[in-house]
């Protein structure tokens, strides 16, 4: 059975970065992240029009973190409040131990290794702690910057079809601590 039971939030730090809970005080840097049509252009979601659509957001993502449904992260430099991008897990499954896992960054903060630093993070939190035995990750077959960050993490192409859509491709990674499961 995974451990996803998220009381208390648990907050993340890395050398240089802190992954806490969004607050309503990062609706700004949410609207910029779901309305920026260069993060977007490989995502197939509604594109956020208003400050409004961004803390119906928030308050939808911190509902579920309470449903222990997934988690999500912003992602801070430690010891300032501004976020700078997000991290995430859900769609557990307890039957098959896998979950997925999802981020997006700022467009100024891109190419710096802050995504690289949050996601050894959050995949180790993810086998080590929650006990899942795989992680996916599906993104858009353009999405090159996707892919060079999951290959780095010894992330694999499951080579298997989206059923809706062509354009999409699934990447895994299984728990190199898997004891035979």
């Amino acid at each position: 059975m995974l451990n996803t039971t998220f009381k208390p939030f648990p907050v993340l730090t890395t050398k240089r970065l802190t992954l806490r809970q969004l607050v309503t005080d990062d609706e700004q840097a949410i609207f910029t992240l779901r309305s920026d049509t260069e993060i977007n252009k490989f995502l197939d979601r509604k594109i956020a029009g208003t400050l409004d659509d961004a803390r119906q957001f928030i308050n939808a993502v911190n509902d579920n973190i309470d449903k222990n449904v997934s988690i999500y992260w912003a992602i801070t430099y430690s010891g300032e409040s501004d976020l700078v991008g997000t991290i995430c897990l859900f769609g557990f499954s307890d039957e098959i131990e896998q979950c997925e896992i999802g981020y997006e960054l700022l467009t100024n903060f891109q190419r710096q290794g802050i995504m690289q630093e949050a996601a050894d993070k959050v995949i180790d939190y993810a086998f080590n702690t929650i006990g899942v035995q795989k992680i996916e990750a599906f993104f858009h077959k353009d999405n090159q910057r996707s892919i060079k960050l999951l290959e780095g993490f010894s992330f694999r192409n499951s080579n298997v079809p989206d059923k809706t859509d062509p354009d999409v491709i699934c990447y895994y990674l299984n728990n190199p601590n898997d004891k035979g499961k």
